[in-house]
């Protein structure tokens, strides 16, 4: 039986102790389209000084993202505000869990000094979920995005969210701190929500998002989801479905990699045509903007993902102006 332990710090407590018990689940080979570089390159490793410097938390490390060595050297990273802790269980997910910290008063300036030494055009802030605050956190997240604008206001601001479950007011103080692009990710179809994402409720996360265009229409929405955890095709359009009617504007599509033999086993790698498929189908629904290919993640290719967004907006409102 495997422990999985924290060496991202050096820490011999087991990362997820609610996964300790659980039966080794094998790590499939990757297939020859899931290949990425490694890092090392010395745009990452000044990005890696810069983050480390400041004591901050990215979900590029603490989640393992495959793509940290192609955006670290880009100078491009997520930042994980609130701790490295959360109060969640998913089954996919290999940020560390159990009971946070107190919450760091002076991340929010931190985090936005470090945003204008990388001199970021486009930054994603993130967050691990704080089901012990009274907000879960939602006044971080306005004061972390009120700090990136008085220190970098060119710069355009991504949140990617908790759900904000049983949290009255709290969506409603991050949509006043008015971020360029509201994403919080359903992960993935209502039917696998037991065994994946056991703390949420599905269409709580759709009515969020909704909501997010009732409080303010101007900012764009987004969702990802991964696939190869069971699900069936028919399942994933009922979900882009569900999207669209809560007006979403772009859906990010990825393939789920197993972080270690206690978390969700891999169903099935799901090849690069099928990808292509889904990104037809979802566009057909009328998403400005998608993205779905294996190593599609979230906050991948965010900044040019959210320059496209943009104009495909201002298309779709103005066909006329654009083809001027």
């Amino acid at each position: 039986m495997a422990v999985v332990l924290d060496l991202l710090r050096n820490d011999q407590r087991p990362r997820h102790p609610e996964k300790a018990h659980r039966p080794d689940k094998p790590i499939q080979r990757k297939p020859d389209w899931i290949r990425v570089r490694a890092p090392g390159s010395p745009g990452w490793a000044e990005t890696s000084r810069i983050v480390h410097e400041h004591g901050l938390v990215t979900v590029c490390e603490e989640a393992g993202c495959p793509n940290i060595g192609e955006c670290w050297e880009k100078r491009h990273a997520t930042f994980m505000i609130m701790g490295d802790t959360c109060t969640r269980a998913c089954s996919f997910c290999n940020v560390r869990t159990g009971l946070p910290k107190g919450l760091d008063a002076d991340e929010p300036e931190k985090l936005a000094d470090s945003v204008a030494k990388l001199g970021l055009h486009h930054v994603v802030v993130t967050s691990v979920d704080r089901d012990d605050l009274v907000d879960g956190g939602a006044e971080h997240f306005a004061r972390t995005i009120r700090a990136i604008r008085r220190m970098s206001p060119s710069t355009t601001i991504e949140i990617l969210t908790p759900d904000f479950l049983r949290k009255e007011g709290a969506l409603e103080i991050v949509v006043a701190a008015r971020p360029d692009v509201f994403n919080h990710n359903l992960e993935t179809v209502p039917g696998n929500y037991l065994t994946v994402r056991p703390g949420a409720r599905y269409f709580h996360s759709v009515r969020l998002l909704q909501r997010v265009k009732e409080l303010d229409p101007t900012i764009f929405t987004k969702s990802g989801i991964m696939v190869g955890l069971g699900e069936e095709r028919n399942e994933v359009v009922q979900l882009m479905d569900d999207l669209r009617s809560a007006d979403v504007d772009f859906l990010t599509i990825g393939q789920y990699l197993q972080p270690t033999k206690k978390h969700h086993e891999v169903v099935r790698f799901v090849p690069p045509d099928e990808f292509k498929g889904l990104e037809t189908t979802a566009y057909a629904k009328g998403f400005l903007l998608v993205s779905a290919t294996p190593l599609t993640r979230s906050s991948h290719h965010a900044g040019e993902d959210f320059a496209r967004l943009k104009m495909a907006r201002l298309a779709r409102l103005a066909p006329e102006a654009v083809s001027a």
